[in-house]
């Protein structure tokens, strides 16, 4: 079905960048790339999907469901994502907020070309009907001339960044989701506020470079569905499926870098101690553990790392990664349905937490706070989870970013927002 020819490649970074600018052309692009993090778990330094066969596009009714049967008559490479608005399929929830965005609920594609790139390789996974064309496309990226204008761009005011809500406004909301921690209702909840420009075109490609040199994520993403991108900067992997190895590895605690060397390790220092940051990420840990459950083998989910911090260009954040295993015969699709939405912006208990997001938050939040990826023939996976990213609707032309924290007992409206503020910088920057 599918041939697979590799190449050495002298210089992968200039490679990556002509990889990614030759991609264009096409209607659907997935692009992941590691940023040359060097991670336990990672499978390779970034990987391009571009050229659909076959495609599922759908709302939340009955998606996972749509999405199984995809999967399994296609038992094939699929790329693409899973909106956060797929907790309507996963619980009796509904969505009613505000979405100027319009990202459909659920993506994914069968790619006729797939190029993973290596250390000092690069190898063509090309479905048997375009196979004749991996020795030119190959020559074509290799020669690419990366230093060329992507197109001319208009010269344009800078844009207006708007808030959907304001700091009065975000003190309330957040005041009110302290009172249902204090009631018992929650013990932690992820409030998120979105930032938006309306009436702007921007060049995605130009944009995501930008934001990827800012914040070199190793989670980090372009997608293209036709008119719609996201450009993702992403620090956090929201579950990957090894064989019978399950692993999650969420963030909660974040704090601002220094270019004081001396400042920047206190600044670390003081995170790891932080008992407020600690708490929270315990108990996202939990919640992952408890989630992970449903389908491990008993006595199998694990926490290999507990709060280590580790250290980005633009923050500090907070890592746990937890693993279990689980039997050969549980669908890929039923393991994702049950952790979903990850528990690292939805909160603890899931549901509760889920409701009050939903009637405090101004906005829908779509593919933000979902999670990209890809499912192998072998029904393998791995996703990241979609923050620090743009989201553009080039038909409107509308842009948005959304940044968010977690709200716990012993949280105050004033750091919580200026921990929202610390986080929207990078996409802020890209765009002013």
């Amino acid at each position: 079905m599918r041939s697979k020819v590799s190449f050495p490649v002298d210089n992968i970074t200039i490679f990556k960048v002509s990889l990614l600018q030759w991609a264009q052309q096409f209607y659907e692009i997935v692009w992941l790339d590691s940023n040359e993090h060097q991670q336990k778990y990672s499978s390779f330094e970034a990987v391009l999907a571009v050229d659909a066969l076959t495609a599922i596009k759908t709302d939340a009714i009955n998606a996972f469901e749509d999405l199984k049967v995809y999967q399994n008559e296609t038992k094939d490479w699929l790329f693409g994502y899973l909106s956060y608005d797929l907790k309507n399929d996963v619980e009796q929830l509904s969505s009613k907020n505000h979405d100027v965005l319009e990202f459909p609920d659920l993506y994914f594609f069968q790619p006729k070309r797939i190029i993973k790139v290596f250390d000092n390789y690069v190898e063509f996974d090309y479905l048997k009907m375009v196979d004749d064309e991996i020795d030119d496309d190959f020559k074509i990226i290799l020669n690419w001339n990366t230093t060329a204008a992507l197109s001319a761009e208009n010269v344009q005011k800078p844009p207006s960044i708007k808030m959907r809500i304001f700091k009065d406004e975000y003190f309330k909301q957040v005041s009110k989701m302290l009172s249902y921690i204090h009631r018992g209702d929650i013990y932690e909840a992820n409030f998120c506020q979105e930032f938006y420009i309306e009436n702007q075109t921007i060049e995605p490609l130009k944009v995501y470079q930008k934001l990827t040199k800012i914040s070199k994520a190793p989670f980090a993403s372009f997608l293209k569905i036709n008119d719609k991108f996201l450009l993702c900067a992403s620090p956090e992997r929201y579950l990957k499926k090894e064989e019978t190895k399950i692993i999650s590895q969420p963030i909660k605690g974040t704090a601002k870098r220094s270019g004081n060397l001396e400042e920047d390790h206190q600044l670390k220092y003081d995170l790891e101690r932080n008992e407020k940051e600690r708490a929270e990420n315990i108990m996202i840990v939990d919640l992952v553990r408890n989630d992970l459950s449903k389908y491990a083998n008993k006595g199998s989910v694990q926490v290999e790392e507990l709060c280590k911090v580790y250290t980005f260009d633009q923050v500090h954040q907070m890592i746990s990664t937890v693993v279990a295993e689980v039997s050969e015969s549980i669908n890929p699709i039923d393991l994702i349905k049950s952790t979903f939405p990850m528990g690292s912006m939805t909160g603890a208990p899931k549901l509760s937490a889920m409701k009050i997001i939903e009637d405090l938050e101004a906005f829908q939040r779509g593919l933000y706070s979902g999670a990209v990826g890809y499912f192998t023939p072998e029904s393998d996976f791995d996703f990241n989870v979609v923050i620090r990213s743009i989201l553009y609707n080039a038909s409107k032309p509308y842009i948005s970013f959304a940044v968010g924290s977690a709200i716990t007992a012993n949280a105050t409206p004033e750091h919580e927002y200026q921990e929202c503020l610390l986080k929207a910088k990078a996409m802020r920057q890209v765009l002013e």
